[in-house]
């Protein structure tokens, strides 16, 4: 990851999450944390409990960051760079923050003219397919909770729409006849039914390098009048190690009230 693709970064991260910016230069950020990035990043409990208990006026902090320290060589300021503890803060607090998002679509409906907009429930997911090696496959589904319709690649789609976390004048939701928890559990069925018809071949290959190395363990200890209790560790160790395994994990998701001409 590049210092500006951490910039950028940063940027959305706080955007999104309703800080202002005090000054937004190219490698150098000063932004106003809102109340709750405040708790959410600056360590403060007893200062938080404190104004609980008193009925203080909460003041956020205002944090500087650095994204090219040579640009800013004099500037104070706390320099962000791949791998330092503050920006695998953020990656641990954007995951959490946007976790689940509600947006809508802002189609510029005419003033007068009421827009209808069907929910869609969007569900970013990673299947794992592990074994003495591992493969990672992203899929985006979106199922509409009316019809019950699915398309994939849907993250791909909403990032070319304008999309808005309030309902847009003259524009009303149609409420789901599918639940959002009945959607979630037909795209897994969907998912689980397209990995059943996979090859597994990579599986079977796995099996047989498990074999010949429990073989391998086997021959070793061939011979002896008993066997160690360390041998039963090892063989343990193997199948962690070579055991096929399908993982399917959701990363996040949310729900998209889109006009209907939107997918």
């Amino acid at each position: 990851m590049q210092q500006p693709e951490i910039h950028d970064f940063l940027i959305r991260y706080f955007s999104s999450n309703g800080c202002d910016f005090e000054e937004s230069l190219p490698g150098k950020l000063t932004v106003q944390l809102t109340e709750e990035l405040d708790r959410e990043l600056t360590n403060r409990p007893f200062y938080w409990h404190y104004l609980e208990k008193t009925g203080g006026i909460p003041n956020p902090m205002k944090l500087t960051f650095l994204t090219d320290r040579e640009a800013f060589p004099d500037e104070k300021g706390e320099f962000i760079h791949f791998g330092s503890p503050r920006l695998h803060q953020l990656f641990t607090s954007a995951k959490k923050l946007a976790g689940y998002v509600r947006l809508y679509e802002n189609n510029g409906t005419p003033a007068g003219q009421q827009t209808p907009l069907l929910p869609w429930l969007c569900v970013n997911l990673k299947i794992s397919y592990q074994c003495d090696r591992k493969r990672d496959v992203y899929q985006s589904i979106g199922l509409q909770l009316i019809n019950g319709r699915m398309v994939s690649d849907f993250h791909e789609r909403l990032v070319e729409m304008n999309l808005t976390p309030k309902i847009p004048d003259y524009s009303f939701t149609l409420s789901p006849l599918i639940l959002p928890k009945s959607g979630l559990a037909r795209i897994q069925n969907l998912l689980k039914e397209g990995i059943r018809k996979e090859d597994h071949s990579w599986a079977e290959d796995a099996r047989k390098r498990w074999q010949e190395d429990l073989d391998l363990l086997d021959h070793f200890y061939e011979g002896n009048e008993e066997m160690p209790e360390s041998l039963e560790t090892e063989k343990t160790a193997l199948k962690e190690q070579y055991e096929p395994k399908i993982n399917i994990s959701v990363i996040n998701g949310g729900l998209f009230y889109l006009t209907g001409t939107a997918i």
